[in-house]
């Protein structure tokens, strides 16, 4: 299988999307000749250019392409090359309307701007395989060519009739197995030729709970997407059609893959993620790809940003296996689609493309080469911006080129994580269902609530699933494991007992994949293992803190949160010190087996879970890369080389040990 390293051929890629097709030919020249001052070595090309390969249905215009390709390659620059169909053609839509998808209420969404598709349409799908197949037929031998770019950020949902046919289908593959044990989310491509029978259909109901408000289907043609409803849809058919809609797009991206991969099997083949994006299960996602590609897009307003960069970074590394990966896209400057676009300062594009370099990537791409003059994003930022190269943001862009040429060779070390924090699409998903106990509770909250002080000790952290092998981890955090299946649920069991340390945050282990709630007191799966037992969730109203009392921490405040739990086994290290739960644990400490489970029924302050989670560190032999430094100044360890990273702007001392 092809990989990154043939995509990079010895050197950290620098570059960014170029869309030639908006600008007159003189000005392309003018272009590989800025692109080679500024030590670009790649260009992702045609991402956007579906209407100028194919004026016309079946036509094909690939002249134009062919010439930049050319230009490109004569001047040493390699090619990410796109498959156009993110965005297709008004002809596309104006001829075969039943081609656009359809919000949850029936309303078309129509052509104007991009993504204007439905996932299950034959007609779209029927084209965008054919520009694609051509594509691959007349490219993937050039010289130019060094990966593969498959659509672009895939995230489009539709609820139009095709795509009801369609959830019949997968939900026919799906609950087929008569046992129905919260099976697995079937492959999308299997279920074409799942088979419409009672059995399955029995599975479904039982599975969706239907006997809840006389929901029960009696055929398979009564059951359809989660549309605009009376009150509140069923729960589990809104997860369902989450799951669905995910592996809809994916079967797209499938199809587009192994046609070019047809044509060349040794070109890399990548698609661009978006970090934390609830739609597609980037899990089931990054074992398609040949490597992973991150869109990262941080505010620069925003105090926590080079948080969330360091966090998105950890995760794309932890999709692809530990292996290096690319950042695909990111602004130089501003973020034009933001409603304040603020540029980045001075340096900090430098800053955060050495913390994406530190964190795993081979490669710092931007959107875009040069700054459109027309069009939707006329606003954002580019590596060549509207003032042109007489600019700062050229100046650094060449700056920062010629910096990662002379980096010591980073080029596929790994960087190694003694910690995992669980991260699982279906928890996340279900988590944020209507009718949920508290309507502002967020997973990604939870996940920042933990994430955040173990980047801030310079920790340096993995993201896993809950069912995935987590020997090798001398902690595990799973901040908010809500909904968790029973082999997933075994899996962190015995990772505990074989010597592991686990940090468990609230409501987790509430139901199985079905969004069956478990009885018998929560979290069911897990009463053993941590040793308590939770009667009652207990959410509060915004800004009425509780007050928490704790030899071990101090007094501290939580919010939003607590839980009526009773210690069985488990130590209790922090209680409620007032109101209607005083007196109830609120953090609980539980050796089991050869290791020990902390359990955080709240949303404790940031000091305290800071403190907690340093312990649990201590506990677990777990070292940050460097001690000692300022908030806000960031360690990563990459191979041999430890990169320290100032988000401050101060004047720090460091002093590696010997």
């Amino acid at each position: 299988m092809p990989s990154l390293d043939d995509a990079t051929r010895g050197r950290i890629l620098f570059g960014g999307d170029y869309n030639p097709e908006q600008w007159p030919r003189e000005v392309w020249h003018e272009d590989v000749r800025l692109m080679r001052e500024a030590g670009v070595n790649l260009a992702t090309v045609g991402v956007f250019s579906w209407a100028m390969l194919e004026p016309k249905p079946e036509a094909r215009d690939f002249g134009w392409l062919d010439e930049v390709l050319e230009l490109l390659h004569a001047n040493g620059i390699g090619v990410a090359l796109a498959t156009p169909t993110a965005s297709p053609p008004p002809w596309l839509s104006h001829r075969w309307p039943e081609t656009l998808p359809r919000n949850p209420d029936g309303t078309v969404r129509t052509y104007g701007s991009r993504n204007a598709y439905c996932p299950s349409s034959p007609v779209y799908r029927r084209f965008a395989n054919a520009i694609t197949a051509d594509l691959a037929a007349r490219y993937a031998h050039h010289p130019a060519l060094r990966m593969w770019h498959i659509g672009n950020e895939f995230g489009t949902v539709c609820h139009c009739d095709n795509c009801a046919e369609r959830f019949r289908t997968w939900l026919q593959a799906k609950y087929s197995n008569e046992s129905n044990a919260a099976a697995d989310v079937p492959d999308i491509a299997d279920a074409s030729h799942a088979p419409n029978n009672s059995t399955a259909l029995n599975n479904l109901n039982e599975a969706w709970g239907t006997a809840f408000w006389s929901q029960r289907y009696s055929d398979w043609s009564e059951v359809i997407p989660p549309r605009q409803v009376q009150y509140v849809i069923n729960p589990t058919q809104d997860l369902d059609y989450q799951r669905f809609a995910s592996d809809l797009l994916l079967e797209g991206f499938r199809a587009e893959r192994d046609l070019v991969r047809a044509q060349n099997p040794q070109i890399p083949v990548t698609t661009n993620f978006m970090g934390f994006f609830k739609g597609t299960d980037s899990w089931r996602w990054a074992v398609e790809e040949d490597f992973v590609s991150l869109d990262s897009y941080p505010d620069p307003n925003d105090p926590g940003a080079a948080r969330d960069g360091a966090m998105a970074q950890d995760l794309t590394r932890s999709l692809g296996g530990g292996k290096s990966w690319l950042m695909m896209e990111q602004s130089p400057a501003a973020a034009g689609w933001r409603h304040v676009a603020t540029p980045k300062r001075p340096g900090l594009n430098r800053l955060w493309s050495m913390q994406a370099i530190a964190r795993g990537a081979d490669g710092i791409l931007h959107f875009q080469w040069r700054a459109s003059k027309q069009g939707a994003e006329r606003t954002h930022g580019a590596m060549v911006p509207h003032a042109g190269p007489d600019s700062r943001v050229f100046r650094e862009i060449c700056e920062l080129g010629k910096e990662l040429s002379g980096l010591p060779d980073v080029l596929g070390e790994s960087v190694s994580a003694d910690v995992a924090i669980l991260l699982d699409w279906d928890s996340w998903r279900a988590v944020e269902l209507d009718h949920q106990p508290h309507g502002g509770w967020r997973y990604l909250d939870r996940i920042r609530d933990y994430y955040t002080p173990l980047w801030q000790a310079n920790v340096t952290v993995d993201f896993a699933a809950p069912g995935s092998d987590l020997r090798k981890y001398r902690l595990v955090v799973a901040p908010n494991l809500y909904q968790v299946s029973d082999a997933a649920a075994a899996n962190l069991v015995g990772y505990v007992e074989r010597g592991g340390t686990l940090v468990m945050g609230p409501f987790s282990g509430v139901s199985d994949p079905d969004e069956r709630i478990r009885l018998g007191g929560h979290p069911a799966p897990f009463r053993d293992l941590l040793g308590l037992r939770i009667e009652e969730y207990w959410p509060l109203p915004d800004g009425e803190p509780l007050e928490l009392s704790s030899e071990l921490f101090g007094d501290f405040t939580a919010e939003s949160w607590a839980e009526w739990l009773t210690a069985d086994g488990a130590a209790p290290l922090a209680e409620i010190a007032s109101g209607p739960l005083a007196g109830i644990p609120a953090i609980l400490f539980h050796a089991y087996g050869a290791g020990t489970a902390w359990y955080v029924a709240t949303l404790p302050e940031a000091r305290a879970l800071a403190r907690l989670l340093d312990l649990a560190c201590i506990e677990a032999g777990v070292l940050p890369v460097l001690r000692g430094l300022p908030v806000g100044v960031e360690a990563v360890r990459r191979g041999d080389l430890v990169f320290v990273l100032d988000h401050i702007r101060g004047t720090v001392e460091v002093r590696p040990s010997r």
